[in-house]
């Protein structure tokens, strides 16, 4: 027997704005039945578990034990571009003059993630 992973849950202090903010980023759906206001809510992602937001009373003041890690359809740079407009913040820049490496952002409630090299962009840096 084994466990199936149902959602990944994120701490916040606002879980309908930070699940706005996750949904503009992977361009899924809120759960239908989410209200401003909610102390908890979902986005749906089409396969796999769903990100699961839950209102907490303290704030984030330490770097994360778990994140995401996005590989996006459009180039990283693009993407780092796209996000950062939406509201995130560049936390570390890990990328190399080669192409290789990636960008640590922070989400508008400071929870980290990391912006990988998409399929093109490693396409065009491979031997």
């Amino acid at each position: 027997m084994v466990s199936v992973v149902q959602n990944v849950a994120i701490d916040c202090s606002d879980p309908y704005e930070l699940a706005r903010f996750w949904s503009e980023v992977t361009g899924c759906p809120l759960h239908p039945q989410t209200r401003q206001g909610d102390r908890e809510t979902q986005v749906m992602l089409p396969e796999g578990p769903m990100l699961y937001f839950n209102q907490v009373p303290e704030p984030k003041t330490i770097k994360n034990r778990l994140h995401l890690c996005l590989r996006p359809t459009t180039s990283r740079e693009e993407e780092i571009e796209r996000l950062m407009t939406l509201g995130a913040t560049l936390v570390t820049d890990l990328r190399e003059p080669n192409g290789a490496g990636w960008a640590v952002l922070a989400d508008p409630e400071g929870n980290e993630f990391c912006v990988l090299r998409s399929e093109s962009d490693r396409a065009a840096t491979s031997p």
